[in-house]
């Protein structure tokens, strides 16, 4: 099983449920969706949203999980794979495979995305299309990641004040996470 366009609808249907305000700029994504679902194929020539998926990492020190990126931290996201059942799945295979993270959980009521992100082309790597980052919040112990990886700097727990995403910074702030 993979990742399919009513999956990519539902996830979306339920983020716009809870943020009605991010609706404007999520129609194209989810109207995209919703054509590829019909379709069962994409008709667009490679033009449709491009959707990315990334899981969001807090420890107990309310610090965030970020992989080493071109001399900097930034939060990992995946696009999914075929092997991914699921978009937050896909997300935290991502971590899995670079970080070594395991032993993660989600809080009751937050296992849908707690933030979708969209980003025109032109403003990121992928290419010419519009890029849409569908983020899970997951919570783990520091001690989840290997060791190892914190040791050579390729994974650092930083500080939620210090996320460069603004709309992600303010959304866990707005979860009361990073607010102690």
């Amino acid at each position: 099983m993979s990742v399919k366009g009513d999956q990519i609808i539902r996830e979306l249907s339920h983020y716009l449920h809870e943020h009605p305000g991010d609706q404007m700029a999520l129609m194209p994504v989810y109207d995209a969706a919703l054509d590829h679902s019909r379709r069962q194929a994409c008709t667009h020539d490679q033009r449709c949203p491009l959707v990315m998926t990334a899981a969001v990492i807090v420890d107990e020190y309310d610090r965030v999980l970020c992989l080493r990126h071109e001399g900097d931290y930034a939060l990992a996201e995946a696009e999914p794979e075929d092997q991914d059942d699921s978009l937050s799945e896909a997300a935290l295979r991502l971590l899995a495979e670079e970080a070594g993270i395991r032993d993660v959980w989600t809080e009751p009521g937050r296992e849908s995305p707690f933030l979708v992100d969209v980003t025109p082309a032109g403003r990121h790597p992928y290419g010419p299309r519009l890029r849409v980052g569908i983020r899970y919040l997951f919570r783990a112990h520091s001690g989840a990641v290997f060791p190892s990886m914190l040791h050579v700097g390729a994974a650092a727990w930083v500080p939620i004040a210090e996320v460069g995403i603004p709309a992600l910074r303010e959304r866990l702030e707005s979860l009361s996470i990073g607010t102690r």
